[in-house]
This record gives structure tokens, sequence and C-alpha cells, in this order.
């Protein structure tokens, strides 16, 4: 029997914990069990990249490249890899070559060995950069291939990338099937094509989600295939990945056999197990909603951030309608990948088609981009009806988009002299101003830690929110003198009182409350441990009466009409802090004026005038928030 070793590449550190603990898992979570991980026997270890960049500077106040340095002391004899989103690097849009270099050299230094380089639309153009700096640092440069399914991504549609990305001189070709789509046959056919195409090693990516990955790997094996992606058993299943228990176990005593110990390996799942628990993470399960991908094709990751922008919005209950919005918005902008970042660029507008009832009435700026050609080439052709809707008369770019692009480093570096300590500081300030500068700044103060356990906190708690909101069990919250429980009351309190949270909405048996920060009640107590929660309206009256007697001047209505939110979000009246407002009282307006700004679902959504007329009055302050339907401008009409 001739033997072809499987080898394997560990993504517990990486995309295991993306997938399934919102990448919460800290460097002081990984130290304990890295030496046993590196005793193993991989062929490497996925430990950077993807979202753990920016993660660890906004929520866990860790310096990604110490996390990284730190790995690396520990982790002696097994190579270390990261995910690279090509010329977005691990931001969202696209970096200038200079700030691509300076990333890639930076990264090698400190610990990385193999770059998994790959773009949402495959446009082989975006990856050219970072392939070239990648092989230039002396590192592994694998070529990626995005798997998803639809009538422009054929067999010979990813022949062709691989072969591009072959003769751009990358190492390796990796297979990323980030939804879990990729059928056993299929994948037989794609490992052995690509594999005589290009003479390559092959690794394959598959998240498990709907099942099909275990024999879709299977398959892969079969057909050559070199590595495959696995995750430790309690950071696997679900939209994560197959455990790397399971692999070892069906390809022992064949000539495919991985030669990894079993009792090594479950000696690291116990320890992923007990801080599993610790921490209060789920395992990761499928559900029917998740086996539905193969049909409408959103992978898991997405589904969960569509869920939270819906609950945000207040719409959970329109999630249906959603997933079917998709694949049509998809079709009609050329069918990209669903992947980082074109996932949220048709999860977005999907979600705003169907809360506003009025297809591509409002179109954020990303999606502009991603039609005009910012992002690259998309795999089919975007509608051109939805072209015109969303561009005008914009001409659309035929350049590498990163071409248009000056370099910046020298900027950044100037910018950020006052806080940065390291070259490696600039390149996060370079691709994440804002979160990067908040970062330094409380390093400064020597704040980290505090913030650190604060921000986890806040994580846990609204974990337990919104495990709250779920379980029936809870009791109710009620209004106007309905009775609750005395410990939920402090707790909330607790929370409103010690986090960012200003208002916390509950529902439960048909009642809803939100509690906001600051808000005046009457609490009274009974002698059965419960307490009566009575709106204190008093103030709030006085406040509206004091705002009566402002007296504004009368309006006459005739011919005018309102203008209101379409959607939950906080309203802008200019793009930024220090510019001009899009319009002012008695200014006259034209069809299709950006009238404000509503911050929703991580996008800033201009809103736009359906019709010419006069600015009345304006409802709203600048940085409130608003509520569906809340009106914002009063127009008469022209």
């Amino acid at each position: 029997m001739q033997h072809h070793r499987v080898k394997i590449t560990d993504v517990t550190l990486r995309d295991g914990h993306q997938s399934l603990w919102a990448t919460r898992m800290r460097t002081e979570d990984m130290l304990p069990v890295l030496e046993k991980i590196d005793q193993i026997g991989y062929h490497s270890l996925e430990v950077w990249g993807g979202a753990t960049f920016d993660v660890c500077l906004r929520y866990l106040y860790e310096d990604p490249w110490e996390r990284l340095r730190t790995i690396k002391k520990l982790v002696k004899n097994t190579p270390l890899q990261m995910l690279l989103r090509g010329q977005s690097l691990v931001g969202y849009s696209h970096y200038p070559d200079d700030v691509v270099e300076a990333f890639i050299y930076k990264a090698v230094e400190n610990g990385i060995d193999i770059i998994r380089i790959f773009d949402a639309l495959n446009d082989v153009r975006n990856m050219e950069s970072a392939i070239k700096y990648t092989k230039a640092a002396g590192a592994h440069a694998q070529g990626t291939v995005c798997y998803t399914v639809s009538p422009v991504h054929t067999v010979e549609h990813y022949l062709q990338t691989a072969e591009m990305l072959a003769e751009l001189g990358v190492d390796s070709i990796a297979i990323k099937d980030m939804a879990g789509l990729l059928t056993p046959y299929k994948a037989y056919d794609l490992v052995k094509s690509i594999k005589e195409k290009t003479r390559l090693p092959v690794q394959i990516h598959c998240h498990f989600i709907g099942g099909m990955a275990i024999g879709a790997y299977i398959k892969a094996i079969e057909a050559g295939v070199d590595v495959i992606d696995t995750a430790s058993v309690p950071l696997a299943f679900g939209p994560s990945h197959v455990p790397v228990e399971m692999m070892v176990r069906a390809l022992k005593n064949t000539k495919y056999a991985t030669g990894l110990s079993l009792s090594a390996l479950f000696e690291i799942a116990d320890y992923f197990e007990k801080l599993r628990k610790e921490r209060g993470f789920e395992r990761g399960i499928t559900r029917i909603n998740d086996m539905r991908v193969f049909d409408h094709q959103v992978p898991g990751g997405m589904i969960t951030n569509l869920v939270s922008q819906l609950e945000e919005q207040r719409a959970l209950h329109k999630l249906p309608e959603v997933l079917k919005e998709i694949p049509r918005v998809r079709e009609e902008l050329g069918y990209p990948p669903l992947v980082t970042p074109t996932s949220q660029i048709v999860g977005t507008q999907a979600v705003l088609n169907v809360l506003t009832g009025k297809r591509y009435k409002i179109i954020p700026g990303e999606v502009r981009a991603y039609v005009k050609g910012l992002y690259g080439e998309p795999p089919g052709e975007i509608n051109p009806a939805i072209a015109r809707k969303i561009l005008g008369d914009e001409e659309v770019i035929t350049c590498r988009p990163a071409d248009l692009l000056e370099p910046k480093m020298d900027k950044m570096r100037e910018e950020i002299k006052d806080l940065a300590r390291s070259e490696e500081d600039v390149i996060s300030y370079a691709m994440f101003p804002q979160v990067a500068r908040r970062f330094m700044q409380a390093r400064e103060r020597g704040e980290l830690k505090k913030m650190a356990e604060q921000a986890m906190r806040d994580f846990q708690r609204a974990k337990e929110i919104k495990a709250s909101k779920k379980s029936s069990e809870k009791k109710s919250i009620l209004k106007g003198g309905k009775k609750m429980n005395l410990s939920e009351l402090k707790e909330l309190i607790k929370i409103l009182n010690e986090t960012d949270i200003s208002e916390i909405s509950l529902e439960s048996d048909g009642t809803k409350i939100s509690i906001k920060k600051g808000a005046p009640c009457t609490i009274s107590a009974t002698t059965e441990g419960e307490v009566n929660v009575t709106p204190d309206t008093s103030k709030a009256e006085d406040a509206l009466k004091e705002k009566k007697e402002e007296k504004k001047p009368e309006i006459d209505m005739e011919g005018v009409e309102k203008v209101t939110a379409p959607m939950v979000g906080t309203f802008y009246r200019a793009p930024a802090p220090d510019a001009e407002p899009f319009v002012e009282i008695g200014q006259i307006v034209e069809t299709g004026q950006t009238l404000c700004i509503i911050e929703a679902m991580k996008l800033m959504n201009e809103i736009e005038a359906e019709f010419s007329g006069e600015i009345v009055d304006i409802l709203v302050e600048n940085g409130q928030p608003v509520e569906y339907g809340q009106p914002l401008f009063l127009i008469r009409r022209k």
C-alpha cells in the first residue's frame, strides 16, 4: 500500500474561535496549551489574521503583534500561518501597496511562516502585491480560490483562477469553502483538476455548517489533496470546522493515515472544553436553518450577523424575507462569493431592501463602491439597470483598484508619532486609525488591563441579556406598577451603570419595556421579595411643558410632507463632525439630494429626498437615536 500521508492545519486558534466564540479567545487563554499543540505534528497552526487583528485592538485591548511574538516563542516546531484578505490585509477596504508591503514584512519578521492570501471576488489583481511581498519576505505564499455556487462559478472559473495564481509564483493553492457548500464529488473534481493543471500542493478549508465538509474532505483526499483544515472538537462543528479527532480516526489504518496521536489530541480537547465552559461559550451545532445554506448559500457567520442587524432594527421576524432577498441581490451584483467584505455588502443591501419595502431605496456607500469597481471585478455581470440606479452617470473603473491609492505610510507615521512605539504600531494605525489610536491612548494611560476586563464583562453581560430575552422562564419586567424579581432589577441597574449600554429592551409574555439609563421611576418593595416599578412621569411632564413653552412659530402645513426614518439608527445632519450640514431650514432640495445620514448596521446610510421642495423643519437633533417611522424632516413640495 503506497502511503499518502494527509497533513493537517489546526485552525482552533484563529478560525475556530472566530466562527464560534466571536473571536474572543485571549492570548492568555492560548498559552497553557501551546506547547502541547506544538508537539502534535501539525502541518501548520493558523493563529493570526482574519478578524483576530481587529478584535485584539477593538475588544480585547491586546496588541496583536505581541500575541504573534508570544506564540512564536512557545511554538518551536510547527509553522505559523495566517489569513490575509489580499489588498485589504486584515481590514475591510483596500490599502495602498506601501501599507501591504510594510504589513507583510512585519508579519513575517514577527513569526508568520505561511500566508494564505485570498480575494473575496477571486480577482487575482487584488492578490498580486501580497503574493510578491510574501515571497520577498521569505514566507510561503498560498494563493486561494474562494468557492461558492452560481452560474458563473464553474470548475473552469476556479481552474483559471488557480492557474493565474500559479503564474504569480504561489507556493501552494488553497480551496476556501467558507459557506460549507462544497459537495464531496465536486471537491474530488476540483482538487484533481487543480493539481493536474498547476502541479502545486493543494490545501482544502471547509466549514462544517450543514455537515458536508466530512464527505468533501474524504473525496478531496482520494483526489490527492495534500493538507486539510480542522479544529479541536470543542471548537468544531456548526459554523466552524470538522473536528481533527474525527478525521484522524477516519483515516487511521488507511494509506492516508495522518500519524497524529488521538490521545494527545483529546488532552488538548479537554483543555479547550474546560475553557469553553468557564467562559460560557456554546458548542458548535447544526440546526435546520444552518442546513438551509444549501438553498440560500448564506454562510452561518453571515446569518448570525443578519440576526444581529435585524434585532437592532426590531425586525427579526423579517429574516425569512431577507434570506430570500439575498440571492436576488447577489445575482444583480454579479454573483460575488459571500465572504468578507462582499457578504456584508450583499447582506446589508438585502436587509435595507426588505426594511424599506422598496428595493435599492437606500444604497450604502460600500455598495456604490463595489458597483463602481473599487473592490475589483465581479465574477459575473452586474445587472445594468441596477448599476444605473446605483451609479447614475458615473463611470466604472477597470484598473486594479489599488492603483488609484496614494502611498500613505509616511503620512501615518507623522499622524501617530505621539503614540506609536514601533513600526508595528504605525501599521496598526494605517489599517484601523480610530481603533488603534484608542488602544494606544489606553496603553499610554496604563489602562489596557482595566479596559480589557470591562470589555469582557460587557461582552458576557450582553450574552446574558440576549439569553434572558430568549428564555421563557424569565419573569416579566413590566411597565406601570407590574411586578418583577428584585435580583433581576438590581442586575439590570448594575448593567446600565457599569457599561456603555444606555438602554435595555426586553419582552416577556407579550409585554415590552425599555429601561433607560437615568430614566426616573418609583420603586416600592413588597414582603414577597418583589418590587413594583412605576415610571415617574412628573419630570418628563415638566420637561414637555417647558418644551411647549418655547413656542416655535406655527407652520402652514399646506403641501408639507414628512420624511420619516426608514430604519432604527443614529441621525447625523452632516457627513462628518466638522462638516457643513447636508441641509438647513429654508433650503430648496432636489429629488435625490442627500438630507442626512442614519448610521445603522455598521454602515453610514444616506437618506435622500424623494421629491423636490423646501425644508420647512428639521425634527431631530444631530446625533440623536431615531426609531423606524420617526419623522425627520418637513418638506413643502415644489
